[in-house]
C-alpha cells in the first residue's frame, strides 16, 4: 500500500527521487501521468492501471477515446535507477506546474506528485467537513 508524504525536488535533468518505500510497492517500472481533474501527477503501478482504466474504457466509445486520448498524451511508462531516481518528461511536469519541489503523496494503490505551492493551495482548500458530511450522505 502506498502511503506517507514525502517531499523532494525535481533537478535540472528532469530527475525525480521516489522513495524505497514507494518503489517497493510500485514495482520495477510504473507509469506516470498528468491527473486529468488536478494539477498533479499520477504514479501507478503496471498491475493497477488495468483496474484505473477499466471504467473509462466501459463508457460509450466517443467518451471512451476521448478520456483515453488525455490519459496517454500526458504519460510515460519510467524504471528508476540505481539511485532511485526517474526521469519525467518536461512537457508531463509544466502540464502539472511542478519546477522544483515537489511532495509525493502515498494514496494506497497509486500515489500523486504535486508542485509543493499546488499540495499547500490544496491543502488550504481542503474543507474536511465537507469531505466527510458527503461520505456520509453516502452511506459511508
Amino acid at each position: 500500500m502506498l502511503t506517507g508524504i514525502y517531499h523532494h525536488t525535481v533537478d535540472s535533468n528532469n530527475r525525480l527521487f521516489i522513495p524505497a518505500k514507494l518503489r517497493e510497492d510500485l514495482g520495477e517500472s510504473f507509469l506516470i501521468f498528468k491527473d486529468i481533474r488536478a494539477k498533479c501527477l499520477k504514479i501507478y503501478p503496471q498491475s493497477g492501471w488495468e483496474e484505473y482504466v477499466g471504467p473509462i474504457k466501459q463508457q460509450n466509445r466517443a467518451l471512451g477515446e476521448e478520456a483515453i486520448r488525455l490519459l496517454y498524451k500526458y504519460m510515460t511508462e519510467v524504471t528508476p535507477d540505481a539511485q532511485g531516481r526517474i526521469v519525467v518528461r518536461a512537457d508531463i511536469l509544466e502540464k502539472a506546474n511542478i519546477e522544483r519541489e515537489v511532495i509525493i503523496q502515498g494514496c494506497g494503490e497509486y500515489a500523486e506528485i504535486w508542485s509543493a505551492d499546488g499540495y499547500r493551495k490544496m491543502e488550504e482548500d481542503l474543507d474536511e467537513a465537507a469531505v466527510v458530511a458527503r461520505l456520509e450522505a453516502c452511506g459511508l
